[in-house]
Order: structure tokens, then sequence, then C-alpha cells
């Protein structure tokens, strides 16, 4: 009897808490957008796959910071899953900021991609994404202002081949997250999209950057900067983020530059990244 009590008595304390949901937060963006978060003093549900010691990452924020840490292990991919985490943080948790930033991509010859790989970009990036969104949508709107941060990309603003796909799941991205805007505009809740350049997140990510050309290598940010830019511009109202100097200037080449000729210079540079990945 005393156990259920003492549940029930953490579950009405997390319900009375705030927190910010974060997918994809065991490394990367995700990871420095949880820190950000945390330093703006704001509680965590962080979401990662299974195996990627989400539980340590959690464990050592709420250290750092002294704010509630909880985690989800789950396979956004999954239909089930999904649903079931949804279930989890409507049942136990307020929230006021939903972070979608687990997304997949690569690049890979479309004719030769497995379905498998197509698949995992549409259900990640796109399905995922919008499940979360309008699942927590209800709980979003009972506070008295509320966030969703959906990670896009520079990729969102055209296409590029031997990624195809994922460029395609990111401008959906973007509409979505414009057309969302718009609809909520005048409510407690702010969508805001962000539109990062290349991160380098590892070894094997910096090699990839150093293969493309300047005006690609020149958008590339670490981590921490662009989730410290992406954390203030949010709080600040902002609802399309584009971080860095060189990024917003990209952007307005992509919008100066015939789509062919942006199509010829993206197919010599993701060459060479083929041929770099054939050769690892």
């Amino acid at each position: 009897m005393m156990n259920r009590i003492k549940i029930i008595i953490m579950i009405i304390a997390k319900q009375n808490r705030l927190y910010t949901v974060i997918t994809g937060a065991s490394r990367g963006l995700g990871k420095s957008l949880a820190h950000e978060c945390a330093a703006c003093n704001r509680n965590l549900i962080l979401i990662s796959l299974p195996g990627e010691n989400i539980n340590l990452l959690a464990t050592r924020i709420s250290a750092m910071y002294n704010v509630d840490v909880c985690y989800f292990e789950t396979d956004l991919t999954n239909d089930r899953e999904l649903n079931h985490l949804c279930d989890n943080l409507l049942e136990k948790f307020s929230i006021d900021m939903l972070i979608n930033n687990a997304g997949i991509g690569g690049v890979h010859d479309f004719t030769n991609a497995s379905s498998a790989y197509v698949d995992n970009i549409i259900l990640l990036n796109i399905r995922a994404l919008v499940t979360l969104t309008q699942k927590l949508l209800p709980v979003l709107k009972k506070q008295e202002k509320a966030y969703i941060l959906n990670i896009a990309s520079m990729a969102s603003f055209g296409p590029m081949p031997y990624k195809t796909v994922y460029p395609a799941s990111k401008a959906f991205v973007y509409s979505f997250s414009r057309g969302l805007y718009a609809e909520l505009k005048g409510s407690n809740v702010l969508v805001s999209v962000a539109h990062p350049g290349g991160m380098a997140t590892n070894p094997n990510v910096s090699a990839r950057i150093n293969s493309h050309n300047r005006l690609i290598k020149s958008t590339v940010l670490s981590p921490d900067s662009v989730a410290r830019i992406c954390i203030k511009k949010v709080l600040k109202g902002k609802s399309i983020i584009i971080p860095g100097i060189m990024g917003k200037l990209s952007w307005l080449l992509i919008k100066i530059f015939p789509t062919q000729f942006l199509l010829d210079v993206f197919r010599k540079s993701l060459l060479k990244e083929i041929k770099l990945n054939h050769a690892a």
C-alpha cells in the first residue's frame, strides 16, 4: 500500500513540474540541446534508442544543473513503441516544450538503397515527428506558454542527388512547421523550425564534411553552438532559425542560384563523399 502511495505522489510531483521533451537526445545536437535546456533550468525528458547510455547522460545532466531528468529508450520508427511513449508522456508529465530532433540521413545511390533505409528516414524524420507533435499538442496547449522546435536542415531548401529522400523529408519538416505555426498563431504555442548546416559530431562525420566544397564546409558549426542559438531564438519567439552567419549566407545563395546549378554542384560534392565511404 505504501509503495502505491509513493508512486502516486511521484506521479503527482512530476505532473506539477514542467518538462522539455527532446528526441534523439543521446548524442550530437540532441545531447547539446539537453545541456542547453538544463542550463536554462528546464526539467528534461530525454528520448533515445535502446543501448545508447541515455541513463548515464540523464544522471550526469541532473547532477550538473540540479534539474529533474527522466528518460525513455524507444524506437520511434516502431508504431507500437511510439504510441506507448506518447501515452506515458501524456499520463505522467506536464510538458511545455517539445524538441523534435531525432532524424537520420546518409548518402546513397537511390537505385541501390534498401527499402529499410528509405522507410527509416520517412518513419523517423516525418511520421514520428508528426505523431509526437499531434499527440502532445493538447498538453502543450494547457500551459501558459509552450514551444515546439522542429530540427530541419539546410537541406530543406532544395533537392540533393545521392541524398534524395533526406532533403525531401526535411522539406516536409519545414513545410509542416510553417503551416502549424500559422495555424497556432495567436495561441500559447509557438512553433519554430531550425535549419542547421553540417555539424562535426565525430571523426567520421568530420571526414565526410571535409570531402565537400567550401560552401558546404563554411556552414559547419559545433552542436553546442547550434543548440545555444536554437534555444535562445526559440525563447525569444523566433519561428525560423538559421544558425550562423555563413548558414544565412548559404540560404541566400540557395535562393539566388538556379536549382540546376546547385544540383550540379551538390552532385560533384556528394560523389566525393560516396567514394570516401567506399574507400573507408
